[in-house]
């Protein structure tokens, strides 16, 4: 059985309570995300100057580029998640309605995907931001020593 199908075997028998649960989660991960990157934002702008050195720049402009659309799509899956925690009521209405709970489990399913391989991909590029800004830090260090 693959990932996807025990995802999908996963999200056919979870409880609305426990979707209302994994959306609020979803949502203070993607808000911390979205705060975070006012930090790293403001990394980037502290060192501006050797990011823009001729030995890092195309890595600093890849990442950088790559932070800027981590900042659009987080605003996208946040506008998402707060849709489909709206929408729960589906789930516990008491009104039979198989094709539109059918409907909200598997969004939640394509969320549970889309949410999981962004914070992995976000992950990753801050990974990415912190070595290149290390490496930076490291290079102006041995600038001063020699001066």
């Amino acid at each position: 059985m693959n990932t996807q199908q025990r995802t999908y075997k996963y999200i056919k028998w979870i409880s609305p309570q426990e979707m209302h649960e994994v959306s609020l989660s979803w949502f203070s991960a993607l808000s911390f995300v979205r705060d975070e990157q006012l930090f790293l934002n403001d990394l980037v702008k502290s060192y501006t100057l050797q990011l823009t050195d001729t030995d890092v720049f195309e890595r600093s402009r890849r990442i950088i580029s790559a932070i800027s659309k981590a900042e659009k799509e987080v605003v996208v899956l946040l506008k998402k998640v707060q849709a489909h925690e709206n929408q729960l009521e589906i789930m516990v209405d008491d009104i039979d309605q198989p094709k539109m709970e059918k409907a909200y489990r598997d969004t939640h399913r394509d969320l549970v995907t889309e949410i999981e391989g962004y914070l992995r991909e976000y992950r990753s590029l801050k990974s990415s931001l912190f070595q290149l800004i290390t490496q930076v830090m490291k290079k102006e260090k041995r600038k001063r020593l020699l001066n």
